[in-house]
């Protein structure tokens, strides 16, 4: 009898052996399972975060559209009669404006080649308080796509950035619709030329090409080596990263008609 009591002992502490592993087993895929539900949930929730975020950001209010149906080159030298004022996109000439802060006004043909590249420009009216002009001053970090200058022509509003496509206006450079909308536009995917360069190309302003314009009369390969001239020495003010303004048109060029 003692033997078989002992034995039934030893399966006793097997049985409760087992029993205390199965706890632990189920404790551990319990465990388990939550962190993986924890896990699940912290992505979905960033999940849907990032597209609250895309909603707000699409969303951004006063954003007008536009639809460009030409964005082809034209000979340098010849100017462009543009929809909007300032232009949203359309044709314009074969070297794009850097990027960067500029104080006096620019070649809207120019700027709206750098639109294509991914950029905004933020234009004001030159009376515009110098206070608001530091302001929107700066937006601009070094290697951003942004294109700040006064603007002699007509607009809607004091100040009006525009993107390939879209624009928006402004009373004052602390507007928050104005600020979503140079964080959510700038080096924009869905242009013609999504990522191209906005460096190593045009520094002139519009009174220096203009002047190059009427020494060289309607040359435009004189204009075009001028061109060329500033492509060398024009990004040192700019604050962007160089780039091969050649390579960047012939690779990445995928709007209607944009070759060279």
């Amino acid at each position: 009898m003692a033997k078989k009591s002992k034995a039934e002992e030893r399966r006793a502490r097997a049985a409760a052996l087992r029993e205390e592993q199965r706890k632990k087993e189920r404790r551990a895929k319990a465990l388990k399972i939550t962190g993986i539900s924890v896990a699940a949930a912290a992505v979905l929730g960033l999940l849907g975060t990032a597209i609250f975020m895309e909603f707000r950001s699409r969303n951004i209010q006063g954003v007008q559209e536009y639809a460009i149906d030409e964005y082809n080159h034209v000979q340098t030298g010849q100017r462009v009669d543009y929809a909007q004022s300032p232009p949203v996109g359309g044709q314009h000439w074969s070297s794009w404006q850097n990027c960067g802060v500029y104080a006096d006004t620019l070649m809207p043909e120019f700027a709206v080649h750098a639109l294509e590249h991914g950029a905004v420009w933020i234009t004001y009216d030159p009376e515009l308080p110098e206070a608001e002009v530091e302001a929107l001053e700066g937006f601009y970090n070094p290697g951003d796509y942004l294109v700040i200058s006064p603007y002699d022509g007509e607009m809607p509003a004091p100040i009006v950035a525009s993107s390939w496509g879209r624009q928006i206006t402004a009373e004052s450079a602390d507007d928050e619709e104005l600020a979503r909308y140079v964080r959510f536009y700038e080096r924009g995917s869905d242009v013609p030329e999504p990522g191209a360069a906005c460096s190593g190309a045009i520094q002139d302003t519009a009174a220096e090409i203009e002047s190059q314009i009427a020494e060289q009369g309607e040359d435009a390969e004189a204009l075009e080596g001028a061109e060329m001239d500033s492509e060398e020495t024009g990004n040192e003010d700019s604050g962007s990263e160089d780039a091969d303004p050649e390579d960047a048109d012939n690779n990445e060029d995928t709007g209607t008609g944009d070759e060279e």
